[in-house]
């Protein structure tokens, strides 16, 4: 089959919009016919699926049973419907479709049936039914149901076909967070300007080769979610997506012991988790997507909450990096230079941040470093990638370290309340992060 790409499914749209098609709807209805969209609250909202068509001349067979396969959804296992995006983030196909289809519909004037309480479409159809759902069927848990995530890896990035998920599942895996706020984007933006689907994926997405030197759109998702929702918005729609689930047949059963006043408490819950993991704590690239060998020997556990952060640049590569692709082979490249030259366990950096939008993990929130002689068990080394003796990271880099790793670290309870900031130089005998941004870290809180 065609990899697991945004670029495949790209292709498929393009194939589908083009004027010899047989299939009388649009792509996302046609998503909708295949399973794209199923529960009992997408029902509400749009309505009965359309029928599933025969497979459209314009596709190939492996083509039509890609397409078949990405949106044939299980609940069991959210996690099958999900494709790799040039920006090296996973994206649930289901709920993206969803959310442009209700865009499509509101440029189009269509009559959304009248649900009671009244529901925002766009969110109820991407977002606040799983959400709402997931923590409906964990307070019966006694906490130890799984409400978010996790993370997944591929296993091939140049030829994703096997998507596997880092540890026990919830009904919003990350690939399902972020087709669910780009559905909302993307819906959004259709709402105000229609346009034809595959131009509006490949200008959101970019393309695969990583022949860009800019940052996709998609890869500022969670700042773009955060502005045009706010937590109070979230709350509300859960809130409201729950009542109307009391009243469905299917999801009656569910909601029938549960107060008006628990039903505000866990959309509450349920916002302000989300919020906190999905966009006011960054995106972190996983070991297993940027290609990284096993740690040799056995690791040493950090002792949490730690009380100090060490900025780094890593000199050599000296250029940032701006791609998924360029990002992960500078981590490689750092991880082999730390263990055959230096002859270290592993990359030394707790992080890495990439000039891409995303933090990269090396050794991680859990595991000791080798980034500050001295130092390493009492704090995390973040290091940026390129050389910033002379010029500084993007405002965008800085804002990634400064306005989000740091507070979610202490939010989370890995780093103290009141840690302190300082660059490697003052730790010992070396000019590293450089001077231009020692001159810029002296400005953040906890600098010392």
């Amino acid at each position: 089959l065609p990899p697991r790409h945004m670029d495949s499914v790209v292709r498929i749209v393009e194939a589908l919009e083009s004027t010899d098609h047989d299939f009388t709807g649009t792509v996302p209805e046609l998503a909708r016919a295949l399973g794209g969209c199923s529960t009992p609250g997408c029902r509400a909202v749009l309505g009965e699926p359309p029928d599933v068509p025969p497979a459209p001349r314009t596709l190939s067979r492996e083509q039509w049973l890609l397409f078949t396969q990405l949106l044939h959804q299980d609940a069991a296992a959210p996690e099958r419907g999900v494709v790799l995006a040039p920006d090296g983030s996973t994206v649930a196909l289901g709920p993206l479709l969803a959310g442009i289809e209700v865009g499509l519909k509101r440029a189009a004037g269509w009559p959304f049936p009248t649900v009671e309480p009244p529901i925002d479409a766009l969110y109820a159809v991407t977002i606040t039914e799983v959400l709402g759902t997931s923590f409906l069927l964990a307070r019966d848990g006694a906490g130890n149901r799984t409400t978010l995530g996790p993370d997944g890896c591929w296993d091939d990035v140049d030829d994703p076909q096997n998507y596997t998920l880092l540890g026990p599942p919830s009904p919003i895996p990350d690939a399902v967070a972020n087709g669910a706020m780009d559905g909302v984007l993307l819906g959004a933006h259709l709402a105000q300007a229609p346009v034809p689907l595959a131009d509006l994926l490949r200008g959101y997405y970019g393309t695969g080769n990583g022949t860009e030197k800019e940052r996709p759109p998609s890869s500022y998702r969670r700042q773009d979610f955060g502005v045009l929702t706010g937590p109070g918005k979230l709350e509300e729609e859960v809130a409201a997506m729950l009542r109307v689930l009391r009243v469905l047949p299917p999801t009656q059963e569910l909601l029938e012991d549960v107060g008006p006043e628990e039903v505000v408490a866990i959309a509450r819950q349920a916002a302000q988790d989300f919020t906190e993991v999905y966009v006011e704590c960054p995106a972190i690239v996983p070991r297993c997507m940027w290609g990284a060998r096993p740690y040799r020997g056995t690791p040493k556990p950090l002792t949490l909450p730690l009380g100090s952060v060490y900025i780094h640049h890593t000199f050599i590569p000296s250029a940032p990096c701006r791609t998924f692709t360029a990002c992960a082979g500078d981590m490689r490249a750092m991880q082999r230079f730390h263990q055959d030259t230096r002859g270290w366990d592993d990359i030394g950096y707790s992080f890495v941040v990439g000039s891409d939008g995303y933090l990269y993990q090396g050794r991680g929130w859990h595991w000791v470093g080798a980034h500050t002689k001295g130092y390493n068990s009492k704090g995390y080394g973040v290091s940026y990638v390129g050389d910033f003796s002379a010029t500084l990271p993007d405002p965008d880099a800085i804002a990634l370290v400064r306005d989000r790793l740091l507070p979610c670290a202490v939010r989370t309870g890995r780093l103290h309340r009141n840690y302190t900031l300082r660059g490697h130089r003052q730790m010992g005998r070396t000019d590293c992060p450089g001077n231009s941004l020692f001159h810029e870290i002296e400005t953040w809180h906890g600098f010392e």
